[in-house]
């Protein structure tokens, strides 16, 4: 491949406050609109800024509908004629207002919650606003708005093992609760459900007397890690009823039109990680569940995606992950023949999606190219008819004329920054397998020269990299470096049986190579393949990162090779015996191993990289956030103090007041000192 002109600068550290995004597409009831928010970094202020948008799909036009600060969960009154929205204040308010959509008229307060509100939706004859919110207990907190003090707080007495949440904290005394109050705010907000059990998605039924979501009421949802779908009466919360035996996992439901179905995501089968996510829906008057995806072989529900399935008529809009893709499909959930069809195809990442009437709305980024909005107004979903032919090519071209780009988000980034493009390869691995890989070449490319080239690995395992705008690829091409990525074995978008090849030896169903197996065989040959193919990778300045499991790769891969000359250990699990008993996920190693690390904690430990550190000798950042409750900071301390020990030079960087979620939603300077931190540590090592 030969690399295009230079006509821009190299993207920076700083170049964070071009990393703009859409989120949270909603269609108008009557399809003639879409509502959406406009994430903005302020670097400056250190902060987010999200403000609401509104574009009409008749004259083209768009409004800010709101001045910008914490807005978020835009949702649209069945009238059409006002929108609420979420605004979190600084001193731990969320406020529910009401705003006219034609801009006359000031915002109504409907309501005022002291903490978190995580959903929101209209009833749908217009009368009631639904919402989800935590409930601390005041014993423990305090009442709304005047919190007790660390030092005069009771202390928490746990009897479960999943008490709290990275980026949340405490969780079991702060459960989410299901509240209701009338739409004009004349009302205080009411409970539907009470006691220790957490409420997650929210779904009206069409007549707007019941609200179905999901929930782990049972005693040992814990250990099972199952939950079930329930219905509540608005009249009376006393008619509580679940519909499914907690034998499963599901989450995000959505009632169908006619009200004889609820569709959600599912995995049969949570204690045995992977597995797919399929779409399933429960049909009331049988009493009975349809999965409605077992012939497609990828996951249904995208990693990160916040969209629930969504309605259209008798057809059901959702998310498909697919070789470093994400596609939209429809599926027609009365035709039992019916098989799921492409509506979004191409190199493109959909992430978010909302249908109403004959307009779809979704928003979806490309390799070069921010999350935009996207918008086709002649959707009419039929059995077998989902309009295959209008899927979208190419997102950085604003697509086919069928689908109309409404936001123009990139055009500030690529006007004056220059974006470097994926090369794509098939690696052959060790024994056989191809391997999905990618690289970007270093800005400044001159053929005949050799770069120093870093090898990054995804975290999850069970996620992807892949077609959408990556902005720690960016700052290492424009540094200076080559880039290397792919989806080893382990990773989601493939087969099912792709993903569940590295559970682990012991697991009695599908038993695979176990974690730093065929994983480990594939990211290598990944590099074996671009050294082949590229002859500007300087084999002797090699170095290895990735975050989480990305992490345990790296950590892992300098303790089996010495290829590497630096690397940098982020976010890492390190040891999966303590990490299965301390981290916020408990169980989720044992879903790999498929044995209690109290049966057989050899199984752990022969997979954990801290049991290989006499063989590291590669120099090794290791970075961490301090309130990582998904890898707890002690992985990071364990892989420092036994390199320290070993004689070795480590670097441990420790983020304050940061979680596992740094690099994608951290604070903006701290975005910015990290990116510099990583981008320094491979200067020094390999140029």
């Amino acid at each position: 491949m030969t690399p295009k002109p230079a006509t821009g600068r190299p993207m920076r550290s700083d170049d964070i406050v071009y990393l703009r995004s859409v989120e949270d597409p909603q269609v108008s009831p009557d399809g003639t609109a879409v509502a959406y928010v406009v994430v903005t970094p302020r670097l400056a202020e250190n902060r987010y800024d999200r403000r609401i948008w509104i574009q009409s799909l008749k004259d083209d036009d768009a409004q800010p509908l709101t001045g910008g600060g914490k807005e978020r969960l835009v949702r649209w009154a069945p009238n059409g004629k006002n929108l609420t929205f979420v605004s979190d204040s600084e001193d731990g308010w969320s406020e529910i207002f009401s705003l006219p959509t034609n801009g006359v008229g000031e915002r109504q307060l409907v309501a005022r919650w002291w903490g978190r509100i995580t959903e929101v939706q209209w009833s749908p004859d217009g009368s009631k606003i639904a919402f989800l919110a935590r409930t601390p207990d005041e014993t423990q907190y305090g009442a709304a708005g005047s919190q007790i003090s660390g030092a005069e707080m009771p202390a928490r007495r746990l009897h479960r093992l999943i008490y709290r949440l990275n980026g949340v904290g405490w969780t079991f005394d702060r459960p989410v609760q299901l509240y209701v109050l009338n739409a004009d705010g004349d009302t205080q907000p009411r409970a539907l459900t009470e006691g220790p059990w957490s409420v997650e998605g929210l779904a009206w039924s069409p007549t707007s007397e019941e609200i179905a979501f999901v929930s782990a009421r049972h005693d040992d949802s814990d250990l099972d890690l199952c939950n079930d779908l329930w219905t509540v009466e608005v009249a009376n919360r006393s008619n509580l009823k679940r519909l499914t035996n907690s034998t499963t996992a599901l989450h995000s439901p959505a009632w169908s039109p006619d009200g004889s179905k609820i569709a959600y995501y599912l995995n049969p089968t949570p204690l045995e990680s992977p597995r797919h996510k399929r779409i399933a829906v429960f049909e009331l008057a049988s009493n009975s569940q349809t999965v409605l995806t077992s012939e497609l072989d990828r996951t249904c529900s995208p990693f990160g995606s916040p969209t629930s399935p969504c309605w259209s008529n008798s057809a059901i809009v959702f998310g498909v992950e697919d070789q470093g893709n994400v596609h939209l499909y429809g599926i027609d959930s009365s035709d039992s023949g019916s098989a799921p069809e492409r509506l979004v195809d191409g190199d493109v990442w959909v992430s978010e999606w909302s249908v109403s009437g004959n307009t779809l709305a979704y928003v979806a980024s490309s390799a070069t190219t921010l999350p935009e909005l996207f918008v086709r107004t002649d959707f009419v979903p039929h059995a077998r008819s989902f309009g295959l032919g209008t899927a979208i090519q190419s997102v950085s071209d604003g697509g086919r004329s069928d689908d109309r780009l409404v936001t123009k988000l990139s055009e500030a980034l690529v006007n004056e920054i220059d974006v470097a493009e994926p090369i794509e390869f098939t690696a052959i691995s060790s024994d056989g397998s191809a391997v999905q890989c990618w690289a970007l070449l270093p800005r400044g490319f001159e053929a005949g020269r050799s770069y120093p080239t870093l090898l990054n690995v995804h975290g999850g395992p069970f996620t992807q990299y892949g077609n959408h705008l990556f902005d720690e690829f960016q700052f290492q091409s424009a540094a200076g470096f080559g880039v290397l990525y792919c989806n080893p074995r382990g990773s989601s978008g493939y087969s099912e049986a792709w993903g569940r090849a590295i559970r682990f030896p012991q697991a009695k169903s599908d038993p695979g190579s176990g974690w730093g197996g065929v994983d480990f065989q594939d990211v290598m040959a990944c590099v074996d393949e671009a050294m082949r193919r590229f002859d500007w990778i300087d084999e002797d300045r090699l170095g290895i990162l990735g975050g989480s499991y990305g992490g345990y790769m790296t950590s892992w891969a300098i303790g089996h090779t010495d290829r590497f000359k630096a690397a940098l250990s982020e976010r890492a699990c390190n040891n999966l015996l303590t990490m299965e008993h301390s981290a916020d996920i408990a169980g989720f190693v044992r879903s790999y191993v498929g044995v209690s690390h109290l049966d057989d904690p050899g199984a752990y430990m022969d997979h954990s990289p801290v049991n290989f550190l006499k063989a590291i000798k590669t120099p090794t950042l290791i970075l961490h956030s301090e309130l990582d409750l998904r890898c707890p900071i002690a992985q990071a301390e364990e892989l420092f103090v036994g390199l320290r020990l070993l004689g070795q030079r480590p670097e441990f960087v420790r983020f304050v007041d940061e979680t596992h979620e740094l690099t994608r939603s951290g604070s903006p300077k701290h975005r910015k000192e990290r990116a510099e931190i990583v981008l320094e540590w491979f200067s020094r090592h390999l140029k």
